[in-house]
């Protein structure tokens, strides 16, 4: 059985006093709760202010990114053995915004899981096709080349340690949100693809997140679709109601 995670990546948004006040609420609120594992992704300044405040709380801490060495003359990079100091469990690898933005590769994508797993961090592995991709039939092939290059020389007993989070481009930050059979569709071919790197059974212990526009009122219907193991939420996470009204769904 694969348990739910639902995880807010607050992006470059929340002073230190901002994210340590939405922290509190969120541990006040769904600090208890057992039934679906809860994370949250602040900027790095931010880390230790809801390490604090999310002390005693049931809330997992993670971050957006990482640098694969693991240390050196690299200015203005974050180690994963900066962050597993930090209080970290999770750290995000590849999500659209570092690969389409920042110019982060799949191959980049590897070494930053690599050492995220060296370090005994969780990587979350962003794959998604953008619009034009899915408009000229290339998703699969997009998704293919992705989880392959990502995830290339990782051992099979490692894979328990990874979570996926399958980001549609053209549906993060739009308001536009995949259909759950477009969702569910999605997350089906990423799960044979684990089967094919790692075998059936550990693909189907895989955790798979959904990612994209994920708001209170889809997230029953996404949810509900076998390959969609919960969700990584941009928007919605940045606000404390609409943060705690999707974790309280799964109560």
């Amino acid at each position: 059985m694969r348990k739910t995670l639902i995880a807010g990546n607050w992006k470059m948004y929340k002073t230190p006093t901002e994210a340590a006040a939405l922290a509190e609420e969120l541990k006040q609120a769904v600090g208890s709760v057992s039934e679906v594992d809860i994370l949250v992704c602040p900027p790095f300044v931010d880390l230790a202010a809801v390490k604090q405040a999310l002390d005693g709380s049931t809330i997992k801490l993670g971050a957006q990114n990482v640098y694969w060495e693991a240390a050196g003359a690299y200015t203005g990079e974050i180690s994963a053995a900066m962050l597993k100091d930090a209080g970290c469990e999770y750290v995000i690898a590849g999500h659209s915004e570092r690969r389409h933005i920042f110019g982060d590769s799949s191959r980049d994508v590897n070494k930053k899981t690599k050492s995220l797993l060296a370090a005994g961090l969780k990587p979350i592995v962003c794959i998604g096709e953008k619009l034009e991709q899915r408009e000229a039939g290339q998703t699969e092939s997009v998704l293919a080349d992705q989880t392959r290059n990502s995830l290339a020389g990782i051992d099979n007993a490692d894979f328990k340690n990874i979570v996926i989070a399958y980001e549609p481009v053209w549906a993060i930050g739009t308001g536009k949100t995949a259909t759950p059979q477009i969702a569910e569709s999605a997350h089906k071919f990423v799960r044979g693809l684990i089967a094919e790197i790692a075998g059936d059974e550990i693909a189907e212990t895989q955790i798979i997140l959904y990612g994209g526009s994920v708001k209170p009122d889809n997230v029953k219907e996404l949810m509900s679709e076998p390959d969609i193991d919960g969700a990584l939420v941009g928007g919605a996470s940045l606000k404390a109601d609409s943060f705690i009204k999707l974790v309280k769904y799964f109560e």
